[in-house]
């Protein structure tokens, strides 16, 4: 059977009622799921949470007569059929009492706050070193660029999908589009009251994600609960429209300023940035703490802090935070650089940072000095004048810039098993997911080698909670 979810019409506010007569005589229409009828779920809010939400109180699907944002799913039609289902969910009619909202980051700014309660892997800036304000003023060159940041949506080209599979003994075999198997089964079973023996997650081909599979979407729920109410297999699909109603990069005004001495060293750098979450829970990714990272400086200033908005929760996306946070952050570098009438490579790495300053800690690894260096060579950089907009070719005028990037090496717990048979075939398996990073191929490589084996005497089984255990992969 297939399910569609219908999603509000409204942004805030409350579900007064529905119609469901027109919707429920069309053909092959099986059972319409809303607040009011849904099977029983967990009641406390920890049952609700995953190893990537944010603080605060996590949204439960089809809980209640609340709307909380534009999109939010208010009901599932299950059908024979996926055109039946989405005919069906087409003809649902809602009764609203609309409230007031919000959804504009800069008229909100009144509510700003600095979040306590935040995610998993979230570290807060670094409490201000130096005098960065004095510095700044005293400064013998200056920069700064006040940024907005608009609200970016994964969008894979493979929408989110789940299909749950009722087996003959009442277990539930779920395919679902995640980044962690693990995680998704954790969720399902505690919203659910469910044991991980009777519960298998899936996900050997993920498609495209970019962060949208690392927590589960409500797609599972709805699927997981028509399945188990229903006691067969369901299958629900997002519609592209559905991919804009869950996470997605947040919002962000920043506001960068950075001053350099005589010689050109860095003095003092500020970093601000507010961006959006929820009502509901305090989503906060890392901005600003690179900056008190890449270079030299005694002086430094960095704080974030969230705006609530009637919108769904923001999710980590592509390098979550330091892709918002960084490239603002370096064009004030190459702008303070030029102020200061020194080479924008020269002037970074006369401002080389050897340590992490925020904690004195050396780095786990750092080589890039070396590859300012080698890429300077290869690019033939020394050949390129200073001043901007001074290079051509016939008519067209030609740039050559460069930045930093910088990324965390995280380590998480991660097992696999490996089985030998008696055709001479080895089969590793582990629980986590290839999100497109060509983790089959790499790990029958690295498992090849280790055997002295050839690649095709090895075969590679991921992503199935049955398997040793995994961690998000993201």
């Amino acid at each position: 059977s297939y399910g569609v979810a219908v999603p509000s019409a409204i942004a805030k506010g409350k579900i007064k009622g529905f119609d469901l007569e027109e919707a429920s005589s069309v053909p092959g229409v099986i059972k319409i799921f809303t607040h009011e009828n849904r099977p029983s779920t967990a009641w406390f809010n920890k049952k609700y949470t995953d190893d990537d939400a944010p603080g605060g109180t996590h949204f439960r699907p089809l809980h209640d007569e609340e709307v909380k944002y534009s999109g939010q799913p208010i009901a599932l039609v299950v059908a024979e059929s996926f055109e039946a289902a989405r005919r069906a969910a087409a003809l649902v009619k809602v009764d609203y009492e609309a409230q007031a909202h919000q959804t504009d980051m800069r008229a909100n700014l009144d509510e700003i706050y600095r979040p306590k309660n935040t995610k998993m892997g979230y570290q807060k800036p670094p409490p201000p070193r130096g005098d960065s304000k004095k510095a700044y003023e005293e400064a013998a060159y200056q920069a700064g660029a006040k940024r907005k940041d608009a609200v970016e949506h994964h969008n894979p080209m493979e929408p989110h999908a789940t299909t749950v599979v009722y087996e003959a003994d009442g277990k539930l075999t779920i395919y679902d589009k995640t980044q962690g198997v693990t995680n998704s089964q954790t969720y399902v079973c505690n919203i659910f009251g469910l044991k991980k023996e009777d519960v298998t997650v899936r996900a050997p081909y993920v498609g495209g994600a970019f962060g949208s599979g690392l927590r589960p979407q409500y797609q599972v729920v709805l699927a997981t609960m028509a399945a188990l109410d229903l006691k067969r297999s369901v299958r629900v699909v997002l519609t592209r429209q559905q991919m804009f109603s869950f996470g997605y990069r947040p919002e962000a005004l920043q506001e960068i300023r950075a001053g350099a001495d005589k010689d050109g060293r860095i003095v003092a750098i500020e970093h601000r940035v507010a961006s959006n979450t929820s009502r509901f829970e305090n989503y906060t990714d890392v901005v600003v703490n690179w900056s008190g990272q890449l270079y030299q400086c005694d002086n430094i200033t960095l704080d974030h802090k969230l705006v609530p908005l009637d919108l769904y929760t923001p999710l980590d996306m592509r390098a979550p935070g330091a892709t918002t946070g960084i490239s603002a952050f370096e064009t004030v570098i190459d702008d303070l650089a030029f102020a200061a009438g020194v080479d924008p490579l020269e002037f970074r790495l006369r401002n080389y940072a050897e340590k992490d300053q925020a904690t004195g800690k050396p780095f786990s690894s750092r080589e890039l000095r070396a590859c300012y260096t080698q890429a300077a060579e290869k690019f033939g950089w020394s050949k390129r004048p200073l001043a901007p907009r001074s290079m051509r070719e016939g008519k067209k005028l030609v740039g050559w810039g460069m930045a930093t990037g910088a990324w965390e090496a995280m380590q998480m717990k991660c097992a696999a098993g490996a089985e030998l048979n008696s055709d001479g075939i080895l089969t590793i398996r582990s629980g986590f997911t290839d999100i497109g990073t060509g983790t089959y191929t790499i790990v029958n490589q690295v498992a090849a080698d280790a055997m002295g084996m050839n690649s095709n005497q090895v075969k590679v089984e991921l992503a199935d909670t049955s398997f040793p255990a995994a961690m998000l992969q993201g």
